[in-house]
């Protein structure tokens, strides 16, 4: 069996509890090196046999997966904050599934709700925004161009950008164009939980750019961009309310 699992976003003891019994019971860990807190590799057992994929190419992935699992051991695929999200996991469940290798998948905490919780910040603000777009700016990997910032910057929702952080120019410019004004607040979270290692830079549209560049973050960090990072014009969420009736309890008033 391969269990696919979400490493969390940094701080090893945000690994899900069921993670950590996967991890702590694998025969064989293939761990994403070039983003996965290596700290968490102390929930392996001695003798577990360890693989750094960022140094391994894709057929190379699945013969170390192929042998464990005709030696009959476990295997852990170890990925960086949620599978589902940015983990390249699809391609390599399509090819489990052809060699017949069963597998499961174990979620994870991403770093956009890490980077959240850094921030203490919601992403969905009652009379704000209600809607929430993870994205990443087009590179060397493509986007869809029906899914370009520029498009999806017309609906003004609160935005988390992933792997771009190095585009944050082009970013600024492609919002920019789609109506954000200049005084939209952004906030650039690095390395969201990794303990020591975190660092929050808040500006505007703007400033983000010169701010990030002075901080010397290139990589690993998260971006957010919209208004439910301002302290202004926000509701109470009825929820509370004593005029707000639903099935648990009768308004007051």
């Amino acid at each position: 069996m391969v269990h696919i699992v979400g490493a969390g976003p940094g701080d090893p003891d945000l690994i899900t509890v069921k993670g950590q019994r996967l991890l702590s019971e694998a025969d064989v860990v293939i761990y994403a090196g070039s983003l996965v807190n290596e700290d968490i590799l102390k929930f392996c057992k001695p003798e577990a046999e360890i693989y750094n994929s960022a140094q391994m190419m894709f057929e190379e992935i699945l013969h170390v997966m192929a042998l464990a699992e005709k030696a009959g051991k476990t295997t852990v695929r170890l990925h960086t904050g949620d599978p589902s999200i940015y983990g390249a996991t699809q391609e390599q469940m399509d090819a489990m599934r052809e060699r017949g290798i069963e597998f499961d998948v174990t979620p994870g905490v991403s770093s956009f709700l890490a980077a959240a919780a850094a921030l203490k910040q919601e992403y969905t603000v009652p009379g704000i925004t209600q809607t929430v777009i993870i994205t990443r700016r087009g590179g060397r990997t493509p986007v869809p161009d029906t899914e370009s910032l520029k498009k999806l910057a017309q609906h003004q929702t609160t935005l988390c950008i992933f792997l771009s952080v190095n585009l944050l120019d082009d970013i600024k410019r492609d919002l920019m164009s789609a109506g954000f004004k200049s005084s939209t607040p952004v906030a650039v979270v690095y390395k969201a939980s990794w303990p020591g290692e975190e660092k929050i830079i808040k500006g505007r549209l703007d400033t983000i750019v010169q701010q990030v560049k002075e901080a010397k973050i290139d990589r690993t960090a998260m971006i957010i961009i919209g208004h439910c990072l301002s302290s202004t014009n926000r509701q109470q969420s009825k929820l509370y309310s004593p005029t707000f009736s639903h099935m648990f309890r009768q308004a007051r008033f």
